[in-house]
């Protein structure tokens, strides 16, 4: 089951060619809600919002959607994965407020952060087993066995990531379920991604998942490029 969004949901540069141009701010949410199945939330890393934010956006949005919410750079960026139970303590506290929204956690680590197996075992672990948990790594000293192997352990995926219409990632499957973010694609106007760009990755998706759940999101907000993106995916997967 795919289940197909984007980055964030508030862009001005939407208003128009997604957001009608009477539909206040403050309910966008709820009409992205009623079009797409999933979000993920990117603001969370930058500053992590208060539990009533959390409990708005799962009051707002309809029975089955799926939020998915970036970790705090705290522990990611500050900390480097060190000492990690209060800040996944502190996460999950304010996050669990979605109650049944909560989709994976991404975890998007920094481009200078080389492999700790230990470390990202000890953050893992911290997490309860019923929270999905995406790792984004983005130093190549990530992609060995060990690496994999702690990933399988923890059921936790290997965020499939694309840049350039190319996978930047090895495409790992190493949870029961899956996790692409599509960064930047090369088709006119750019950053769209072209349908034969969209076809592959959908074919490559449905071949190591099959009828699991796998969580897509579209990072190439600009004019509005991850909205088409996205419907356009979702009708290449309806075929």
């Amino acid at each position: 089951m795919l289940l197909i969004g984007t980055s964030g949901w508030q862009y001005r540069d939407w208003r128009g060619p997604f957001y009608p141009d009477d539909l206040a701010q403050a309910r966008w949410l709820e009409y992205y809600a009623e079009r797409f199945a999933t979000v993920e939330v990117n603001n969370a890393f930058y500053r992590l919002p208060e539990r009533s934010t959390f409990e708005q956006w799962r009051t707002r949005t309809p029975d089955g959607f799926c939020v998915a919410v970036k970790m705090s750079r705290y522990l990611t960026h500050v900390k480097r994965l060190a000492d990690p139970a209060e800040p996944v303590a502190r996460f999950l506290s304010r996050a669990d407020a979605l109650g049944d929204r909560l989709g994976p956690v991404l975890l998007q680590l920094p481009p200078t952060l080389r492999a700790d197996p230990e470390a990202l075992t000890e953050t893992l672990r911290r997490f309860p087993k019923d929270v999905r948990v995406a790792v984004e790594p983005r130093h190549a000293s990530w992609w060995t066995d060990d690496v994999r192997r702690v990933l399988e352990k923890h059921n936790a995926a290997l965020s499939w990531a694309d840049r350039g219409g190319r996978p930047v990632t090895p495409l790992w499957r190493t949870a029961d379920f899956g996790y692409l973010r599509l960064h930047e694609g090369t088709a006119r106007p750019r950053p769209r991604y072209g349908r034969t760009a969209l076809k592959s990755w959908l074919d490559r998706v449905q071949d190591a998942f099959g009828r699991q759940s796998v969580y897509v999101y579209f990072n190439n907000d600009h004019g509005a490029a991850a909205i088409d993106n996205a419907r356009t995916l979702e009708r290449l997967a309806r075929r």
